[in-house]
């Protein structure tokens, strides 16, 4: 893949990316890393340059819904991310990456049919035990694969019941402190590389770009109808990653 290839490929779906983020309140890292382990030089520094750029798509909503914010729904899951995610991460730097493309293949699939079949039907109340499971998980999908995203919505929309602002406030508060200390972690494991600072100012632009549009297709279009164009193309990403 040449070089003018690589930065049109990380530029397209960081905008994408960016625009499923602003108009769902997640899915930045479950879109970009299904292209990212085929530009970078690494896994590793896949899983850094996706953080760090999910760390701009927040930000705006951080500051936006602060007074949503409810930390006893939040603090709970969100200080078992942490903790998870911090060994999650240290495993990367010490298994094959072929083997977690291949895992992430698998991942993406069963993350896609989820939410095409079940999102919505389950329901759960913001207690101790949920929080602790729905944090383990969210820190090993985190740590491994980039994207901590679906057992925390799993669970934010469940809790926020019917409060558009709340979910919204959970979910923003929850990926940017997340991704904050991951890349901290990445760091410290030495995925935050030369290589990924470069592709980071690279692609910035349109993460930018894609949170504008992103904002104006959330007034207009239908969520759900967008939703389910990001699961087929998961579902259809991971079928690649595990044939690849």
């Amino acid at each position: 893949m040449s070089l003018t290839v690589s930065i049109l490929l990380l530029v397209l779906f960081a905008f994408l990316a960016s625009v499923t983020q602003r108009v769902t309140g997640f899915g930045f890292g479950i879109f970009i890393m299904t292209i990212l382990p085929y530009l970078l030089p690494s896994y590793g520094e896949a899983t850094a340059l996706s953080g760090l750029l999910a760390i701009v798509t927040v930000a705006a909503t951080v500051v936006e819904r602060r007074r949503d914010l409810r930390w006893g729904k939040l603090l709970p899951i969100l200080i078992t991310f942490l903790v998870v995610s911090f060994f999650a991460v240290r495993v990367v730097s010490a298994v094959d990456s072929h083997i977690f493309k291949k895992v992430l293949g698998g991942i993406l699939i069963l993350v896609s049919i989820y939410f095409f079949f079940f999102n919505g039907r389950i329901h759960m109340k913001p207690s101790i035990p949920v929080q602790l499971s729905m944090g383990t998980l969210s820190g090993l999908m985190g740590g491994l694969f980039a994207m901590q995203g679906p057992p925390a919505v799993i669970y934010f929309l469940s809790c926020s019941g019917d409060d558009k602002n709340e979910y919204m406030a959970l979910t923003s508060f929850y990926f940017i402190i997340g991704n904050a200390m991951m890349t901290f972690y990445r760091y410290a494991n030495g995925f935050v590389t030369s290589v990924v600072m470069k592709d980071v100012l690279i692609a910035l632009p349109a993460v930018i770009l894609g949170f504008w549009v992103g904002s104006k297709i959330y007034a207009r279009t239908p969520v759900q109808l967008l939703r389910k164009l990001v699961y087929g193309y998961m579902a259809i990403a991971g079928l690649v990653a595990l044939i690849s």
